[in-house]
């Protein structure tokens, strides 16, 4: 087709080079599904009868130190744009700065909080510099993949759901002029709930909503605010995400189906959030605060109960979207993708284990402080701070009695005197008794960072680690040794080189890493790792992040695409917190844990 005219919204409906368009679209993020399987997860988004693929752009992966940036492999945006474009699927691309998402810290990276002062999605001027920084990079790698350059993006979202933080007047504007400065010029969106369509805006950019029920005075306020404009849900929530010690949230496809027939009904454009949600690998899941005491930690698993699952299988959900999507288009649908095939592999025992303690030698260089530092603020990664993972304080004591965390553990800390296992400090436990013991000892607190806020009105107070002072018979402990475990795979390939490791005719210390071998036969295929016996911990294969797990639940499974194996022998390196029943288990299902439907 030739381009002269991109989708534009002029009148009440879209139009893409003059005609009438609509926009049946859904979100996989590429930072969520393994590269190997991004054509699979597209062309399965395609058979649906979608044809608009939307992403955010998380800028904490793509500039994980100040002036780093990785756009490789799994972070390949412009192979990711160009495969959409090969396969006939237009792009909304979410560039952010901010995406929320159920990431960490909504996908801004933490190093912008080593600034006391720092004020996140504001005018700020140190705020402003870090944006304009990284939008310098990544128009770059955008500007050349808009539909007038030949390209699969017919429009840009400025920021997202801004209506709901809303603390600068000026941040829309700037943010709007930060695109348009280097190079944007599809048709501009923005994306609010309808209490924030209140105050999200912004001049020459389309507003859309984002919901779940739909309530036909939301869609009349849309059209009061904006009227004769096309009318979109960028936002239709296929699904819910879980936390950690709650229910898997469910949304069924009798609940949701009737809403996606009205809504089309109607004349409006959709986008299915998610349509594949994929995982939270690594140490990226974020946490929900909003009218809770305490922020709790988002699960690994980030199915979302979409209508194409984690492991990227059809559900009823998808086949009820697909005969709707269906009528939508003259010609017939592609056939639907082979489904994946997948192996419960047979029961691995741990071989050994070291202990953590026999580990440290391997983090970076320990840093002596008089007060506890701030994971952030860690002079660690090239004085860009620790954003992820563990930090470990000790300190010297020469007395008994109460430990009093004052509530500045963030989030979550085991506590060691000599080694020796005393107890768990969090928002609901802030003291501990300390045994007596003879002369000096050692007070070691693993502090672990659950995963930043990543919505709500908290993000300028999302430091991890100690924040601020513990006291032991209410005096503060001060002269601490702090390392910094933020178990990347440099530090996580070193440990095969320790001569620390024991076998399990041994008992293990805690916390300890275990390791095993996984042989793979054949063509490795995605499977499951299940850990019934264990408490909690960080699952590593072939040196990959596969993210936490916990047995409180929901989730009890681990997803492990198959092209993270290899033929032959897989080390698989699991950190556990507390206890093991010495084996890993596979499973070819997932299990998400007991259920509760989306109120």
């Amino acid at each position: 087709m030739s381009r002269v005219e991109g989708l534009r919204a002029n009148s009440s409906e879209f139009t893409l080079e003059g005609e009438p368009f609509r926009i049946l679209g859904g979100s996989i993020h590429y930072f969520r599904v393994p590269r190997a399987y991004w054509e699979d997860r597209l062309l399965k988004m395609k058979a649906c009868g979608l044809n608009t693929l939307t992403t955010y752009v998380p800028w904490n992966l793509h500039e994980p130190e100040r002036g780093v940036f990785n756009f490789e492999d799994q972070l390949d945006l412009e192979a990711y744009l160009r495969l959409a474009g090969s396969l006939g699927l237009w792009v909304i691309l979410r560039p952010g700065p901010y995406i929320c998402a159920e990431w960490d810290l909504g996908g801004l990276p933490s190093w912008l909080l080593r600034d006391h002062n720092m004020k996140l999605r504001t005018t700020y001027p140190r705020f402003t510099d870090a944006v304009n920084s990284f939008f310098h990079q990544l128009m770059k790698k955008v500007v050349p993949h808009q539909y007038s350059e030949g390209g699969p993006i017919i429009a840009v979202q400025v920021e997202n759901e801004y209506g709901s933080y809303a603390k600068d007047g000026e941040y829309m504007p700037f943010i709007k002029e930060a695109l348009l400065s280097r190079g944007i010029t599809e048709l501009l969106l923005t994306s609010d709930n309808k209490e924030g369509l209140k105050r999200g805006g912004v001049k020459g950019a389309l507003e859309t909503i984002n919901f779940q029920k739909l309530n036909p005075n939301d869609i009349k306020y849309l059209d009061g605010i904006q009227p004769h404009k096309p009318k979109m849900v960028m936002e239709y929530w296929s699904g819910w995400f879980d936390l950690w010690g709650d229910l898997h949230h469910v949304y069924t496809a009798e609940d949701m189906m009737p809403v996606v027939t009205e809504i089309l009904k109607l004349d409006m454009s959709i986008n299915l959030y998610m349509f594949h949600g994929g995982t939270n690998f690594g140490f990226m899941s974020g946490a929900f605060a909003v009218g809770m005491p305490a922020p709790k930690p988002m699960v690994t698993s980030y199915d979302y109960d979409a209508p194409l699952s984690e492991a990227g299988d059809y559900t009823t959900k998808y086949h009820l979207l697909r005969n709707v999507f269906s009528r939508y288009h003259a010609q017939p649908l592609p056939e639907l993708p082979s489904h994946q095939e997948r192996r419960a592999y047979q029961p691995v025992v741990i071989q050994q284990h070291l202990s953590l303690w026999d580990s440290l030698h391997f983090t970076d260089k320990p840093f002596k402080s008089e007060r506890p530092v701030n994971m952030e603020n860690l002079p660690v990664n090239n004085n860009n701070g620790q954003s992820y993972g563990y930090t470990l304080y000790e300190t010297t004591i020469t007395s008994e009695g109460a430990l009093n965390s004052k509530n500045n553990i963030r989030d979550r800390a085991l506590v060691f005197v000599g080694k020796y296992f005393i107890g768990v400090l969090d928002y609901a436990t802030q003291e501990l008794a300390l045994p007596d013991g003879k002369g000096k000892r050692t007070l070691s607190l693993l502090v672990e960072n659950c995963g930043r806020v990543n919505y709500g009105n908290s993000l300028d107070e999302q430091r991890k680690g100690l924040v601020g002072d513990i006291e032991l018979n209410k005096r503060p402990l001060h002269d601490f040794i702090i390392r910094s475990l933020d178990m990347k795979p440099g530090f996580v390939n070193s440990l095969e080189s320790s001569g620390h490791w024991l076998s399990m005719r041994q008992r293990p210390t805690f916390p300890a890493f275990f390791q095993a071998r996984l042989y793979v036969n054949s063509l490795p295929k995605d499977t499951f790792i299940k850990l019934p016996g264990w408490n909690k911990g960080v699952v590593f294969i072939n040196g990959k992040n596969l993210g936490r797990y916990w047995s409180i639940g929901p989730q009890q499974t681990l997803y492990v695409p198959g092209p993270w194996l290899h033929r032959g022998n897989n080390q698989v390196i699991v950190f556990e917190e507390q206890e093991t029943d010495g084996k890993i288990q596979f499973s070819s299902s997932p299990d998400y844990g007991m259920t509760v439907d989306v109120q």
